[in-house]
């Protein structure tokens, strides 16, 4: 069975099969069993073809319209908790003394790096001396969205109680070169703690506390990926955040 819609469409533009082969590229004969036997073209070639038809290419090979295979793991996946309580709290310090050009933490209040390890101020001020960028953005207590957080959680004001913390614990970096401290309202999808090319991703699920969420340790590997999707979404967020003011 032939392709009707090509035929139709290359008469309509008088397109003859040697015309569009060459336009595309490819011999005659395959132009020939693309419309009278109904043969799909390789993608690209199909693409080509149809931006020199003017047509769109699924209309005139529905076959491509199929999904590609997923990849079963992403090349940028270093691993995957199934919550933030398996993780020991060295494995963020860890992460974070590799840094040695950038960290970024955005978070609604992560008090339990603090608590469970007491020098974190040191080691940001230390990597902050060594030339590290330091951005750190906790959620603003006064800000709509995480008193909805703290519905959602079944938190109540907690969560804002853990806001106000948060800042407390931040506030003796505030004038150290090299450190910047912002609050921000946004509603919070995913808490993100990156240092340079790596970054661990605690997840927010609905009616469930960070602890109990995953987390996904990430490696850039190649610009484009998983990786540059948070390190963007951690950037627009600062863009909209507020200086502290000491």
């Amino acid at each position: 069975m032939g392709n009707e819609r090509l035929r139709a469409v290359m008469a309509s533009g008088g397109w003859t099969h040697a015309a569009l082969a060459t336009a595309t590229g490819v011999d005659p004969k395959s132009v020939e069993r693309w419309v009278n036997l109904g043969r799909t073209p390789r993608r690209a070639t199909a693409l080509r073809a149809a931006e020199t038809l003017g047509e769109d290419v699924h209309a005139l090979w529905p076959a491509l319209r199929q999904a590609r295979a997923a990849r079963a793991v992403s090349p940028e996946l270093v691993a995957l908790y199934d919550q933030r309580a398996d993780l020991p709290v060295s494995v963020f310090v860890d992460l974070l003394a590799t840094a040695r050009e950038r960290i970024d933490v955005l978070v609604y209040a992560a008090v339990f790096l603090h608590e469970a390890y007491p020098r974190m101020n040191d080691l940001l001020r230390e990597r902050a001396a060594d030339g590290c960028a330091v951005r750190i953005a906790v959620g603003d207590a006064d800000s709509e969205n995480v008193q909805h957080r703290g519905q959602e959680e079944r938190f109540g004001h907690g969560i804002e109680s853990r806001c106000r913390l948060a800042l407390m614990h931040y506030r003796p970096l505030l004038d150290v070169p090299g450190i910047e401290l912002r609050t921000h309202g946004t509603t919070l999808y995913n808490s993100l703690y990156r240092a340079d090319d790596q970054a661990l991703v605690n997840a927010h699920v609905w009616g469930v506390n960070a602890y109990g969420a995953p987390v996904w340790h990430l490696r850039r590997n190649g610009n484009g990926g998983m990786f540059d999707t948070y390190a963007d979404s951690f950037s627009a967020v600062w863009e909209t955040a507020r200086p502290v003011e000491g």
